[in-house]
């Protein structure tokens, strides 16, 4: 060991690291630091009663060589707080058994807290405490679940396994009982009055919560009042309630295949705060004053009042757009000749046009999946999207230039980071052997370059492979209180100040503009905490969804083992590539195992190939080639595919063109974003 590298390790044993454990199938655990690069080896016996994916703090031990050891001397946060599992009871206590492919301990359940649970049940459980001389948790049954079927069950899982809760607690449900929308005068003097304003939403077709509507006014030939209006969640939700408390834990709704996990309860998002047509209701504003070029003038912030004259969905505005006729037609074709030219205006600023392809499974009553519908992004989307854009952009434009002492106002910012070379030099070698240059000069010239990119792949091949690696270059959006800008929308502010309903940061954007609206301004000096925390409880909602819609994969395809289909490879390893479906969408690995039939391949990470070494045959990202459908097992949400030569050229040497087919083994390998998450981990330690 180095004297550098010994004096860094001597300065961490002075004081408590702070970090997430990672307890490993075989019982020991890790504690992995942000900017310490080796992982903290923890024995099971120094634990210090944190579970799998806790935020912990913790001290070194010691250092043997190669290895750092450590005990966890505080849970800083529970990753989770609720857990499925089977139960046991006995006349004068019960034991919970959670369900975890990660050890974990039984739960002792007291007789007051069964909640009618009996033997063998299946039993959602909440950990109540854990003190330090107990060997066990003690827990309450929240609730018996009685899944209607395995796919209501298995969603709940995914919900449990990223730490969100299923239920409110009483506590939180009878606070929000008792809120009502009723207006008094004092409350409507305190608004700016838009009632009498032409105001409608533009949803989904099966939204329920509508936390965002537009407003139109014509003030003469060529200037408009356009007013963004969004749902006043904070009007209902104050801080330091169990309302609030609760939302903030969330921090975000979850939306997966058959169902919402919301952040606040229904009487909120659905009735309170829903800005459904034909009701008075609280909103927080940006109003602009905008001409025909899209040019805003001036504009206004404030809290008001607004009543919906009609519910769009997107399908109905775009069916006007196309017609250019319907109603409130003039309104809704002058508000999207202003998105789109504010949309052109973004992109000649630097905004990178990067577009992903969307799947929605039909579902039929019973939510089992009998088809796949690919989401389009139409003008009607466009026409919301800038708007929403615009609204944030502005507010964090207003907040950004108030200070307190000399100092910048906490303030939730949603930022994005210029891309990493690291990623970016190897997708830029890649994009030249297909004919495409990248100007590297700059930040901005980086920008235009993706761009001109993804204007000419087009239509092309190569289309697919270069938008999926483009958006793999890419830093990931977080939300912090220290500003850097969003380099993705080319804005230098950005915020999350539009939807309330379902977001956390939202909620806190609010209360700060009303603080500085009111000139009462009061620093939270833990906003970058809770910027952290939404961060992590929005990765955890975008792993849910993931895993959701993973689900719904396989068990769409199950009725296809057997099959062929038509594929894109969309990813390599060393243990085989992914192979997305052209037709459904769905996605599965086929295994080096299998292909080693022909040739020895191997990875080459340059070209997002495996080649192999006798024939030189090559797979790589973007390839169009035929697999069949061998295994599609619902428990490991896993597909796999074996690929089917179609042609003599594509026979190795020597080789018999035969498939084998074989079960699905559920190695965590398997999942394409486990294996670019460790590459990336592999790589910061390097």
């Amino acid at each position: 060991m180095s004297k550098k590298e010994g004096k860094k390790n001597s300065r961490h044993q002075e004081k408590l690291l702070k970090g997430v454990l990672d307890v490993t199938r075989s019982g020991i655990g890790y504690v992995i630091v942000k900017d310490v690069e080796k992982d903290i080896f923890i024995r099971p016996h120094d634990f210090n009663r944190a579970l799998n994916g806790d935020t912990v703090r913790v001290k070194i031990k010691e250092n043997r060589g190669k290895r750092i050891e450590g005990s966890i001397e505080e849970i800083v946060e529970r990753k989770q707080t609720e857990f499925l599992g089977d139960i046991e009871v006995s006349q004068n206590f019960a034991f919970f058994k959670p369900d975890s492919q990660k050890p974990m301990p039984d739960f002792y359940i007291s007789p007051k807290n069964l909640n009618n649970a009996k033997s063998n049940d299946r039993v959602l459980v909440r950990l109540l405490k854990w003190d330090v001389n107990e060997k066990k948790p003690e827990g309450e049954v929240v609730s018996v679940i009685e899944a209607k079927d395995v796919n209501d069950m298995a969603m709940k899982e995914i919900l449990v396994e990223s730490g969100f809760t299923l239920a409110f607690t009483k506590e939180v449900l009878d606070e929000a009982a008792q809120l009502t929308d009723a207006l008094n005068e004092n409350e409507i003097s305190k608004r700016r009055d838009f009632r009498e304003t032409l105001t409608f939403t533009i949803d989904p077709v099966d939204a329920k919560d509508f936390d965002d509507a537009l407003s139109v006014k014509k003030l003469s030939n060529d200037e408009y009042e356009i007013g963004v209006h969004i749902a006043d969640v904070s009007n209902f939700v104050k801080p330091e309630t169990e309302l609030d408390k609760s939302a903030y834990e969330r921090a975000t709704s979850v939306y997966l295949p058959d169902r919402v996990n919301p952040m606040l309860p229904e009487k909120i998002s659905n009735e309170l705060c829903s800005l459904r047509p034909h009701e008075d209701k609280c909103t927080f504003s940006v109003i602009f004053k905008i001409n025909n070029n899209a040019e805003v003038k001036n504009y206004w912030l404030g809290k008001t009042l607004i009543h919906s004259d009609h519910r769009f969905t997107y399908e109905e505005v775009q069916q006007i757009i196309d017609a250019k006729n319907g109603l409130y037609s003039d309104e809704i074709l002058l508000l999207n000749k202003l998105a789109q030219k504010l949309r052109s205006e973004r992109f000649r600023n630097g905004a990178i046009n990067f577009s992903s392809t969307e799947v929605k499974f039909v579902l039929d009553e019973t939510s089992k999946p009998i088809g796949v519908v690919i989401k389009e992004s139409t003008e009607s989307h466009q026409l919301i999207e800038e708007f929403m854009l615009l609204a944030n952009r502005t507010v964090a434009e207003h907040v950004s230039k108030i200070q307190l002492n000399n100092k910048s106002l906490p303030f939730p910012y949603r930022i994005h980071d210029t891309p990493d070379d690291e990623k970016l030099k190897p997708f830029v070698a890649f994009a030249k052997k297909f004919g495409y240059q990248f100007d590297m000069k700059d930040e901005s010239a980086v920008a235009a370059s993706f761009n001109k990119l993804l204007l000419d792949v087009k239509g092309k091949p190569e289309q697919h492979v270069l938008e999926q690696l483009g958006i793999r270059t890419m830093a990931k959006a977080i939300y912090t209180s220290e500003n850097v800008g969003h380099y993705g929308l080319g804005f230098e502010h950005y915020c999350h100040f539009t939807s309330p309903i379902r977001r956390y940061p939202d909620v806190l954007s609010h209360r700060v503009l009303q603080d500085i609206l009111d000139k009462n301004l009061k620093p939270d000096k833990k906003m970058e905490e809770k910027c952290k925390h939404c961060s992590e409880r929005e990765r955890a909602a975008m792993d849910a969804e993931r895993a959701g819609n993973k689900y719904k994969q396989v068990e769409f395809m199950q009725d296809f083992v057997g099959d062929e289909f038509e594929g894109v490879i969309s990813g390599v390893s060393p243990f085989g590539f992914w192979v997305e479906t052209v037709k459904h969408k769905c996605e599965g690995l086929v295994s080096v195992r299998d292909l080693s039939e022909y040739d020895d391949f191997r990875l080459d990470e340059t070209d997002y190939a495996l080649i192999g070494l006798r024939s030189g045959r090559k797979f790589r990202m973007g390839d169009l080639i035929t697999v069949k459908l061998v295994s599609a097992n619902l428990g490991k949400r896993q597909l796999d595919f074996e690929w089917v030569p179609k042609s003599d050229k594509q026979k190795a040497p020597g080789q018999k063109l035969k498939v084998k087919s074989h079960k699905s083994e559920g190695h965590s390998e398997n999942s394409k974003e486990n294996f670019y998450d460790k590459v990336k981990k592999n790589k910061k330690k390097k």
